[in-house]
Parts: structure tokens; sequence; C-alpha cells
């Protein structure tokens, strides 16, 4: 796809050497020459950094990590992206072949600030389908309040106008994940499109950072409370 801007992907790694490989194999062969992918390290102890560096690729930029847990590790990721467009990534997922297309093409229609897609929910060990689409299990679609009360943002699946730095950085320590802070923040400042293409095979295991399921309504009362504090300041 020819443009006359590039494209960033920041992702997030620690001890990700089981799926980093096949998860920047489906990343690589979508991006043009000038595109990058910025992976901040959060001091991985096994094989993961070899991996990166064996693809002797110059899009690809490693630099270290916080150490301060995965919201931040993002932000730092985050920050050290130049592209027009930033798409967050996971180190255990599979990018389908037309993503990147599919998105940019959808950031020159609708002129928004943040596209979110559907993906296929699989599971690592059997590489069985679990869910065929993310969305049905979140009710996934855009709205502020709607996302307060049950955030539907997957990071994963997201891609954002790099204006919105400004405002999603610093991620606060006390919120509890980054996908729903910057959707929300997307949805104040410029226009969230969610888009019903499965782009990504999203990958469950035993390892991920985020579980599909609920906390106690004290805890879900507390985190809300928290977040729409953090908020304040970061909206239009």
């Amino acid at each position: 796809m020819k443009r006359d801007y590039f494209i960033s992907v920041a992702i997030a790694t620690y001890n990700g050497e089981k799926y980093i490989k096949e998860q920047l194999d489906s990343i690589l062969n979508q991006l043009n020459k000038d595109d990058e992918i910025v992976i901040s390290d959060d001091g991985s102890k096994d094989n993961t950094i070899n991996i990166i560096k064996s693809f002797k690729d110059k899009r690809i930029k490693i630099i270290n990590g916080p150490h301060n847990g995965l919201k931040q590790n993002f932000a730092n990721a985050i920050s050290n992206c130049r592209g027009k467009y930033i798409f967050l990534s996971d180190q255990d997922d599979i990018w389908l072949n037309n993503k990147v297309e599919i998105v940019l093409k959808t950031f020159n229609k609708y002129n928004c600030t943040l596209i979110v897609h559907d993906a296929i929910v699989f599971d690592s060990e059997t590489n069985s389908i679990i869910n065929d689409s993310f969305y049905s299990l979140r009710n996934s679609k855009n709205g502020f309040i709607k996302n307060i009360i049950k955030n539907s943002y997957m990071g994963c699946s997201m891609a954002f106008d790099a204006k919105l730095k400004k405002k999603i950085l610093p991620i606060p320590n006390n919120i509890e994940m980054h996908d729903q802070w910057i959707g929300l923040i997307s949805e104040k400042n410029g226009q969230s499109i969610f888009i019903k293409d499965k782009l990504i095979k999203y990958r469950r295991h035993l390892n991920n950072a985020s579980k599909m399921k609920h906390y106690n309504i004290f805890k879900m009362l507390k985190n809300r409370i928290l977040l729409l504090f953090s908020l304040r300041g970061r909206l239009k």
C-alpha cells in the first residue's frame, strides 16, 4: 500500500520467547520499508531479545522498559513512536494479512482518531477457536459512558492517531489498563470507530496479561472512580 507517511507499531515485551517470532512475522509482512516497530522490553530473562535481534530488521527498534508494569511499558513504547498512526500489539497474537491495509483505509475514510477492530479468539495449546468474535464477548462499541461501565477497548486491536499522544501520556499508574484509558481519551478528544473486521488471532493462554473475568463489585467501583479522577484534565 503506497502512502506518503509511515506508521509505528508499539509492543511491550516481557519473557515472550514462546510467541514473539510468530507475532513479528505477521506484522513485518505488512509494513513498508520506512515503518517501525518500537519494542519496549521490561527486562526479559528468557530468549525474547535474542529472537527479536535475529530478525536483523532495521525497522525493529528495541528500547529498555521502565520496569514498572505493563501500562508503563506500553507508555514507554508509545512515547518513542514517531509514526503518523500508532498500532498497539501484544507479544503473542497473530496479525491477519490485511490488518494494516484495512485500518489505514478506515482512517482515511472517516478521519477519526482511533480504530478498534474485532478479533478471533483462539486457544494457544490446541489452536482451536474459542470464539469467532471478541466483540460478541464484550458487546464492543464506542461510547464514553458505555466504556466506563464495561470496557470494550482491547489494546491489541487498536490503532490511533499520534496526535493523541499529548493527551494519553503520561499514563497514570493507578488506572486498571492502558487500552481503556486511550480509548476514553479518544472518545472525548476525537472520534473512536469500531469496525467489524476480524484482523487478528487473539491468543488465550495461562500467561495473558488481561483476563476475561470480572472483579467483584467493590473493586470494579474503585477502579472506575480512580479512572474518572485521573481523566480530569485530559479531556476537552
